[in-house]
């Protein structure tokens, strides 16, 4: 296995996101340049593989559809296109790095320098800055550069906010929590009058992190930190302990059940559409799953989102991800999937592909109009804040494969443990990860 050396790009406060000027040609109509256009006789009767990771839905489809379309009435070629459930992604992509892949894949961000170290992306540098993309902020490169190559161009932003029961909020007539403590105190309130509910899920699956992170972050914590050529832990330090507390405090604190110590986004959401859970943190994404899980019961004004309130208050910072879109190593058609990624990646396809997708675009005048926006105004504030993972392709065995604070957590949670011990032993355990 190859492990690669993350470049000086750093992946910083995703405020940046919201400031940053545009400064490239301003938006492209979806139709090919000349270059493109002269091109297409060239590809007419091949077939691009894309892999789009995920269940589809109605909106999805209907996207992959017409942009489906436009390419093959861009370029001649026709596109193969599968759907990799979420659970599935893992094993399909490690299948894929040995064997045969797509041609094109999405991906998400924090999977690039993983993926990319055992040669399963192809580098699109000459690609991935000109044209429109030429507007997306510097910083949302962090993860797809390495070894000052680009590896993945970013498609949408994703940011977490808190979803819950508006309706259960206004018939116990509680407002908008603006702090912790708040918030809290509606958890508690909701679930004294709902018996068997969680007042706020506690998550400690596979993307639990997401909500430790959140946590840590606004207590100013962090992970670990690059020193020299050397990742640091960072895990015993009072601001990530603090977030910890508070993490951990969801269920020892009473507002999160502690039969559900390993559940993770996708169990929580189907607890939260058959009435057992009032809020949790996840993504716009959640909620064509909810409406079916529910059997149409929950949608529209019943449910809501708003920012996680910070435990010192203000709103805490969120987990800067997003998904992405790469060239997959050894493809045979790097051209024609460049001119994919091109299409897709431009600001027209690009912004659709968030707005219709529940993600936030990439594309900073779009992503700031919408922090008024009802629905999508809560995770546009949180993104202004949003924070990254260490950026190492080693981070994804330390958070999914090890699980490393799943089971700090659920050591303190259990008794087996006291935090201090826990947080020492995780600490350890995450530096030989990431320096391995």
């Amino acid at each position: 296995m190859r492990i690669a050396k993350i470049t000086a790009t750093t992946v910083t406060t995703a405020a940046l996101a919201l400031g940053l000027a545009a400064c490239g040609s301003g938006e492209q109509p979806p139709t090919s340049s000349p270059s493109a256009a002269a091109s297409g006789p060239a590809f007419a009767g091949k077939t691009l593989s894309v892999w789009r990771l995920g269940d589809s839905n109605p909106a999805a489809a209907t996207y992959m559809e017409e942009l489906n379309a436009e390419f093959t009435k861009q370029t001649g070629a026709q596109v193969k296109l599968e759907w990799i459930p979420w659970p599935q992604v893992a094993d399909k992509f490690a299948a894929a790095a040995t064997g045969t892949g797509p041609d094109v894949t999405e991906i998400g961000n924090d999977q690039v320098p993983m993926w990319q170290s055992q040669d399963a992306l192809e580098p699109i540098t000459d690609i991935a800055r000109e044209g429109d993309r030429s507007q997306i902020p510097q910083n949302l490169y962090g993860y797809e550069t390495v070894d000052n190559e680009i590896y993945a161009v970013p498609w949408g932003a994703g940011a977490r906010a808190v979803l819950y029961r508006k309706d259960w909020f206004d018939e116990l007539k509680i407002e908008i929590p603006k702090t912790w403590d708040d918030l809290v105190a509606a958890a508690k309130k909701i679930q004294a009058d709902k018996k068997g509910v969680d007042g706020f899920a506690f998550n400690g699956g596979s993307d639990a992190n997401h909500l430790l992170a959140a946590f840590a972050w606004s207590e100013g914590g962090e992970y670990a930190v690059k020193e020299g050529d050397k990742w640091v832990g960072k895990l015993t330090e009072p601001g990530f302990a603090a977030g910890f507390a508070t993490y951990t405090g969801l269920v020892t604190d009473g507002l999160s059940n502690k039969a559900n110590l390993t559940h993770d986004t996708t169990h929580i959401r189907t607890r939260f559409a058959n009435d057992k859970v009032a809020m949790y943190l996840t993504a716009a994404w959640d909620l064509s799953g909810i409406e079916e899980d529910s059997k149409g019961k929950l949608k529209g004004d019943k449910l809501g989102f708003f920012p996680l309130p910070a435990k010192t208050g203000g709103t805490a910072p969120s987990f800067f991800g997003g998904n992405d879109i790469a060239l997959w190593g050894g493809t045979q058609q790097a051209d024609l999937g460049k001119e994919y990624i091109k299409l897709a990646t431009g600001k027209t396809w690009a912004d659709r592909y968030a707005k219709e997708g529940g993600l936030l675009p990439v594309y900073p005048d779009t992503l700031t109009a919408m922090n008024e926006d009802p629905a999508q105004g809560p995770f546009a504030q949180a993104f202004a804040k949003a924070k990254a993972f260490p950026a190492d392709p080693n981070w994804s065995e330390a958070d999914a494969t090890k699980a490393v604070l799943q089971n700090a957590a659920r050591a303190v949670i259990e008794g087996k443990k006291d935090a201090t011990t826990a947080l020492a032993d995780a600490n350890k355990e995450l530096e030989e990860i990431l320096n391995q």
